[in-house]
């Protein structure tokens, strides 16, 4: 086909995936997107909200179904349809706190979905996948910064951690019984910020779970205050750090990973961190976003949250060397960004 080759996103109406499409489109790369819509928004009957503003970005047309990847006859039917070259897979419930609460849902999802997935890639032979992975298979850091080498799976401190563990374990073992996959595992730190243009950006279905979404949020009045998760860590300020990265160069990452599939001597599995390498406590968020909003943050401290750990943050230069790719914004950015598609869309992508 003309192109670069069609691209089968999982998840694809989500925060990291709209803004991978983005760069796909970008890039010449054809897109068929699938997503449940379990944290989209969508009117009834059409497309996702945010593929709509990804083809009005970019003036090309997404292909979109609404498919649930535990859906064995309804993922077929759209292998049959369409003649999928790669998959980046996204597809997955995400919420640290959550995951805690309600376990066996995020077992079913992300590991049963993620396994039907690949048995009918492996039915159809297609076998170049890219695996929306997490920082949180490590686990508490032993060390930091975080290197590939850090053990894995040892002290996972919550189910969402522990099902993109099992997931990652599933893949080597097909990598190994069968030699012609092609598996690339990119662990996420933190993503956050949104599109520069502020037509899409992280749009939370209720209260967020994640930081920058709920700062944003109180800084456009959405929500009164900011619950901060314990001060009481061993850092710098007491408070958590993380390893935040934008989105625009965490999408990046997913054409760098593909471009990676064309190398001859490239088989098998690889893991790579994408991440900044540098560490921001959550008040040292706060007051970036205050500089670039100027508005004052409203926050508490509360009880710290099940299944955080006190630091994390990434050694990124394996995928700096081989994938030749390099996180370039700043927390500065991130902040303006989200600041500008949250004071664009006060309500997200559900405007009425």
């Amino acid at each position: 086909m003309a192109g670069k080759g069609l691209v089968l996103v999982t998840g694809g109406a989500g925060y990291v995936g709209s803004h991978t499409i983005i760069e796909l489109l970008n890039s010449n790369y054809s897109v068929v997107a699938i997503d449940n819509l379990v944290n989209c928004y969508a009117e009834k009957n059409q497309k996702p909200e945010s593929l709509k503003r990804v083809e009005k970005i970019t003036g090309k047309q997404i292909v979109f179904y609404n498919v649930d990847i535990r859906d064995k006859l309804a993922l077929e039917k759209v292998f049959k349809t369409h003649k999928i070259d790669f998959v980046i897979h996204f597809a997955a419930l995400k919420a640290v706190g959550e995951s805690v609460q309600i376990p066996l849902m995020y077992y079913q999802n992300n590991i049963a979905g993620s396994s039907t997935l690949f048995q009918v890639m492996s039915d159809f032979s297609v076998k170049k996948l890219v695996f929306s992975s997490s920082a949180t298979v490590y686990g508490t850091p032993q060390y930091l910064p975080i290197t590939e080498e850090h053990i894995t799976g040892q002290g996972c401190t919550n189910p969402y951690g522990k099902t993109k563990y099992f997931v990652e374990e599933i893949l080597k073992d097909v990598c190994t019984s069968d030699k012609e996959w092609q598996v690339i595992l990119l662990r996420y730190f933190n993503p956050v910020g949104a599109h520069e243009s502020g037509l899409i950006g992280e749009n939370p279905s209720g209260i967020p779970n994640n930081l920058m979404p709920y700062i944003s949020q109180v800084a456009v009045g959405r929500r009164d205050c900011l619950k901060i998760f314990g001060d009481d860590y061993e850092t710098p300020d007491g408070t958590g750090v993380r390893d935040y990265i934008h989105i625009t160069d965490l999408a990046s990452g997913h054409l760098k990973a593909l471009h990676k599939f064309k190398d001859p001597s490239f088989v098998g599995w690889k893991a790579y961190n994408l991440g900044t390498g540098k560490g921001c406590s959550v008040l040292e968020m706060v007051k970036a976003f205050e500089k670039a909003s100027g508005r004052k943050i409203k926050y508490e401290i509360v009880e710290r949250r099940d299944g955080d750990v006190a630091a994390s943050y990434a050694d990124p230069s394996l995928a700096n060397i081989e994938l030749d790719w390099v996180a370039h914004k700043s927390i500065h950015d991130m902040c303006a960004d989200t600041w500008n598609w949250q004071v664009n869309n006060p309500k997200g992508f559900e405007q009425s």
